[in-house]
């Protein structure tokens, strides 16, 4: 939104300075974008006399003047054909900028004479066009600031133009009145009323508008007047000026006219072309496909349903954004037909991002105009045209009805200090909303037609505190609610979350947050990928289903850092995959992925590729953290994503917490990832709560006899799960034995065709007496029962 500050003062009778008023329209939310001040770059410039005018001696064209400035005395070569002695000129000394010819003056010899300086014309100082001679002022003293003179004599040359941000929630600001309003109820000054013209109608309009049943819902209502026996033209000077310091070129009356009324008022206008509207006017939804030659030189299709203007010729103009070529006023327009409609601010957006129209009428119409202006509007603008072009007023056009607005909201004054902690008297809150255009009734107050952004008592503190200004707040110390500890906020599976990504975060892992959506063959390869998944709008062909699982997000991740020359990488994410497209039918994971080798090269040789018991080790201390118990169970039962014999599920019963393993060839063929890849995939809900919950943890168990170790080695078919063996052997005495590892597997040799040897370690805890070699004896015994009755094997011997 542009304005200039003469614009401004218009509505708002002011004595603030310019950067008074810049910093008060950031203040109460109307962010200055950025300000051009014509004055700022002619700030060096002075006036000053011409003493005396000889010819150069040696240039026919060139003259050699004596010119009296702030400074003294001083010469100055000009080639202006008026250059002559006793007129006023603006001087440009040593140093000073001319943006008119972008130079900086400095001093310099032409055709062998010093010249100290440049006598500027309009064109050189960008004041005008007019470049036939210097500057010759009526008035002015020596040295005075050619500003100084301009604003006194000539103010709409150093005007300031102010560009700022309206948000969307605030089309009253789109107006300039509106915004003087606001500077008003701020105390910059006191805001004039408008002029309201009444216009008495002198015969009947010759056309006729009216609403079709379909479009009733988009256009509330239309009101207009037809003008006969105008005389378009260029508008008059003022108006030109303007509307080209906020960037718009003039094109003639009637159209300034409306185009004046838009940034003035906030009010969208169209004028039609009696002449050559044909018939009468009908709002109505398109059907689809009607062509218009709009008013920007563009022929348009009409989308099924828009709300267009159409007379016997066919489709005229986009209701509420832009006008027909065909119907548009020229200079030979002789009779007008004035439109001032309200317009359902959803069909005007839609309408207009199909089109991809962006124009003044359709900004303002979608973030919503004055219901309540409309009628006067009509004859506000009428009356401007009869000043300007003349002609005779018919009687009101009018079709619908103007939507009621009125609402009225409780202002509880105490509610400042609870919503904003801004302490504001009661009798400051009223005044700041009736200055704003509220009109109170007892404590209730109305909103104006204006303000559709207004919807309850917590807008109406909002708008005290923005006028009080919300730099005026101080911090206070909240002051504590309930006494001792507060309860925590998060809950069992909020905190389950953050103690699985602070855990993989701290085993050096990046974290990724990828799209919950993937395309519909990556979904396939992870037992996704279904119609229960599918979007139905997606946002691109690559994100057209629900992600079954995180795997593969990462691993996507993994083959766009390897492409740029990243092999290897530890990644996680923790967030929500997809088994179904119902609510509640998503699961919580906290999944990692390691691919390529554990670290960088060096001289000692420890790099190595990453293998699945590194997955392993991760995956078991995030479910430690997690507070998983120690003694799982491992099953080959992970899905076919998986390497089927390099992989292993971890569960307690039928309660699956984990998998892990190396990731598919195929996955990764797929995929474009160059292995190796390991990973693993956590349910963090899946993870029994603790049965006693508590601030405190539990007495450590010190042991304080001599714990022994003996190792067994069992031949068994090669089939055979080393987990087997191991629970088979932790069984033997679940009292004395603490833990069962593993430590040796050997295939082949004397063992004969699918046989193997695996070596365990099984370290007895005594906890009442030292273990006796009796005790220790029996205690191997039962192991070796034990692994040959559950896997069928023999001690080796």
């Amino acid at each position: 939104m542009k304005f200039t500050l003469s614009w401004l003062k218009e509505h708002l009778e002011t004595d603030a300075s310019l950067d008074d008023i810049l910093d008060a329209l950031t203040d109460l939310g109307l962010e200055v974008e950025g300000v051009e001040n014509p004055a700022a770059k002619l700030s060096a410039f002075t006036i000053g006399k011409v003493l005396a005018a000889e010819k150069h001696p040696d240039a026919d064209r060139l003259k050699v003047c004596k010119v009296m400035t702030d400074e003294g005395e001083t010469q100055i070569i000009c080639g202006a054909p008026n250059a002559r002695a006793g007129i006023t000129v603006v001087v440009a000394k040593p140093g000073t900028y001319v943006p008119g010819i972008d130079t900086t003056i400095q001093v310099g010899k032409i055709r062998g004479i010093e010249s100290h300086g440049m006598m500027a014309s309009e064109r050189e100082m960008e004041l005008s066009d007019e470049h036939d001679g210097i500057i010759e002022l009526e008035s002015g003293e020596v040295g005075e600031r050619f500003t100084d003179w301009l604003a006194a004599n000539r103010p709409d040359t150093v005007d300031p133009v102010i560009e700022i941000v309206i948000t969307p929630n605030r089309p009253d600001a789109l107006g300039v009145h509106g915004i003087a309003r606001d500077l008003a109820a701020r105390g910059l000054g006191r805001l004039k009323p408008l002029k309201a013209h009444s216009i008495e109608g002198r015969f009947e309009s010759p056309v006729k508008v009216r609403i079709a049943e379909d479009a009733a819902d988009g256009c509330h209502v239309f009101q207009g007047r037809y003008i006969r026996g105008v005389k378009n033209g260029p508008s008059p000077a003022w108006l030109q000026k303007k509307l080209r310091a906020i960037g718009l070129r003039p094109i003639s009356a009637l159209v300034d006219i409306t185009n004046y009324f838009t940034h003035d008022r906030n009010r969208p206008l169209h004028v039609f072309d009696g002449g050559r509207v044909k018939g009468d006017l009908l709002i109505h939804r398109a059907k689809g496909g009607e062509a218009l030659l709009a008013l920007d030189g563009k022929t348009y299709a009409m989308p099924e349903g828009a709300l267009v203007f159409s007379d016997d010729n066919g489709v005229e103009s986009v209701g509420g954004i832009m006008g027909g070529e065909e119907a548009g006023c020229t200079e030979e327009t002789v009779d007008v037909i004035l439109e001032a409609a309200y317009w359902d601010f959803v069909q005007i957006a839609l309408t207009g991002r199909a089109l991809k129209i962006n124009s003044d009428a359709r900004y303002r119409n979608e973030r919503g105009i004055d219901p309540g202006y409309n009628r006067q509007a009509v004859d506000d603008a009428t009356a401007m045209i009869l000043e300007l072009c003349g002609g005779e007023p018919s009687e009101l056009i009018e079709a619908g009805q103007v939507p009621d607005v009125s609402r009225a909201y409780r202002l509880d004054a105490a509610r400042c200090s609870s919503l904003v902690g801004m302490d504001i008297p009661e009798a400051t809150q009223r005044a700041t909303l009736e200055a704003l255009g509220f009109v109170m009734e007892g404590d209730m107050a109305n909103v104006p037609s204006w303000r559709p952004d207004v919807k309850g008592e917590a807008d109406l503190v909002e708008e005290v505190a923005r006028i009080a200004s919300l730099t005026g707040l101080v911090g206070k110390p909240m002051p504590r609610v309930t006494p001792g500890v507060p309860k925590p906020i998060l809950t069992e599976s909020q905190q389950r979350e953050r103690i699985a990504r602070r855990t993989l975060a701290a085993l050096g892992y990046n974290e990724c947050v990828t799209y919950s959506f993937i395309d519909e063959a990556t979904a396939k390869l992870f037992s996704g990928g279904d119609e229960a998944t599918r979007l139905e709008n997606p946002i691109s062909s690559e994100m057209s289903h629900m992600r079954p699982a995180l795997l593969p997000g990462l691993l996507q991740a993994a083959a766009r850092n390897q492409a740029r020359g990243f092999n290897d990488m530890a990644l996680f994410e923790v967030g929500a995959a997809f088994h179904g497209g119902e609510p509640g039918e998503q699961h919580m994971l906290a999944t990692g992925l390691l691919v390529g080798a554990t670290g960088p090269r060096d001289s000692f040789a420890t790099r190595r590729d990453v293998d699945l018991y590194d997955a392993k080790a991760d995956c078991e201390a995030v479910l430690a953290a997690l507070g998983a118990p120690d003694r799982v169970q491992f099953r080959r039962e992970a899905n076919d994503w998986w390497h089927p014999g390099r992989s292993s599920v971890m569960a307690l019963g039928p309660n699956v917490l984990a998998v892990f393993g190396e990731i598919h060839p195929r996955i990764l063929r797929e995929m474009d990832v160059k292995g190796p890849a390991v990973g693993f995939t956590i349910w963090p809900q899946a993870v029994p709560e603790k049965k006693a919950k508590g601030a405190s943890r539990g007495a450590v168990v010190m042991a304080d006899l001599q714990a022994v170790e003996r190792d067994f080695a069992f031949v068994v078919n090669a089939d055979v799960a080393a987990m087997d063996l191991m629970n088979a052997a932790r069984g033997a005495d679940k009292a004395l034995i603490a833990d069962v590892r593993l430590f040796d597997q050997f295939i082949g040799g004397a063992l004969g065709e699918g046989k193997k040897s695996l070596a365990i370690t099984v370290r007895m805890q005594p906890t009442e007496k030292t273990l006796t070699d009796e005790d220790i004896a029996g205690v191997a015994a039962r192991v070796v029962e034990k692994v040959t009755k559950a896997t069928g094997g023999v001690l080796r011997g």
